[in-house]
């Protein structure tokens, strides 16, 4: 799962301004869809679905109490599932939205809240999301992801919200709370994998790939070898797996055959299927015919 957070910019991710460039940017694929009359997904926050447009451009352009001009005031957020991701997701691409719009309701949101460490819940936040199927500068078979537009202030338009802050859980100072970033990626990712019930490989986890691209080479070789050792567990555990079985094979064809054999003698001794008992006829002795005497 790659989450990032877009930088704030002058063109579409420009923030301090109104919502509607960006409102405008994600509708965008809903237009080329409709013409080849294929399926769409409208706006969505945490409890409904199908939201205009307009809707979200007034509701986040009017929750900026107390904000500077120059203030962030709002946040895009980027949430994009790996190809393996998506089919535990689902088979088309209907389901892979509904279980997307699951995931940002159950998962993300909720775990977004609690990483500003002011007691905050899911409820808090005004966000809203929409889903694209297509990225057009990917080759892959299937490309759908989500879209956050999330404001800088909370639901009751009091506290500021920053996700792009440096500081985390800081008690003391003008700032209180703060934004651990790295503990969302870990937390998202964990949620996704219980949800869905996807079993992750070491390698496609955030803890592995951050190591890989931000730490040392020595811990990358350590990391590195950690992963190879597990990859040899995993084939031990398969080869013995295979021999158990066969061995269990070869015990129940024994057994079977074992079992035929004693049948099949049961069946002889018993006599059962004959005609005549075979015994008697061994012990009677033929009787001798008599020779006619010409007189």
């Amino acid at each position: 799962m790659h989450i990032d957070f877009a930088p704030p910019s002058n063109g579409t991710y420009n923030n301090a301004g109104s919502s509607r460039q960006l409102a405008n940017y994600l509708e965008h694929e809903d237009l080329e869809r409709m013409e080849k009359d294929i399926y769409t997904e409208g706006f969505f926050n945490l409890t409904e679905d199908n939201i205009y447009k307009s809707v979200v451009i007034k509701d986040i352009d009017s929750n900026i109490g107390q904000l500077l001009k120059t203030d962030a005031k709002f946040y895009a957020i980027h949430v994009s599932p790996s190809e393996k991701e998506l089919r535990a997701m689902g088979n088309t691409e209907q389901d892979q939205a509904e279980a997307m719009k699951r995931y940002i309701r159950e998962i993300f949101i909720p775990e977004y809240a609690r990483n500003f460490n002011k007691k905050l819940s899911a409820l808090d936040i005004k966000f809203y999301g929409k889903i694209h199927f297509d990225r057009s500068r990917s080759n892959n078979e299937q490309n759908m992801h989500c879209h956050l537009v999330v404001s800088r202030k909370d639901q009751t338009n009091k506290k500021k919200l920053s996700p792009l802050t440096n500081h985390k859980n800081t008690k003391i100072g003008i700032i209180k709370g703060g934004f651990d970033r790295v503990n969302l990626f870990q937390q998202a990712e964990q949620g996704f994998d219980k949800l869905f019930g996807y079993d992750r490989q070491q390698t496609e986890s955030f803890d592995y790939q951050n190591v890989m691209k931000n730490c040392s080479i020595s811990e990358q070789l350590n990391l590195q070898k950690q992963d190879i050792q597990s990859d040899e567990r995993k084939i031990e555990v398969d080869q013995n797996s295979n021999i158990e079985n066969k061995t269990t094979s070869n015990q129940t064809l024994n057994q079977e055959s074992n079992q035929a054999s004693d049948s099949f003698i049961s069946f002889v001794s018993s006599g059962a299927g004959f005609q005549y008992n075979l015994e008697e006829q061994i012990s009677k002795p033929k009787k001798k015919k008599k020779k006619r005497h010409n007189l």
